[in-house]
């Protein structure tokens, strides 16, 4: 989702889809800090994401 001002100062919530990759998660790497893990990809490692609550993730295979 996208959220873009209009010109009278209100929000336009579009939906937008994201690339889908060939292989999935196949350049997701992940280190342990004291405050947790941190997931990244290895292709792009300067690209993150921050997160304010925590999430289960499940073991797909």
């Amino acid at each position: 989702m996208s959220d873009r001002a209009t010109e009278d100062g209100t929000l336009d919530r579009a939906e937008t889809e994201l690339p889908v990759p060939d292989e999935p998660m196949s350049s997701i790497e992940a280190y342990e800090t004291e405050d947790g893990v941190v997931f990244y990809d290895a292709n792009n490692p300067l690209g993150w994401l921050k997160a304010s609550s925590t999430v289960t993730l499940e073991k797909h295979i």
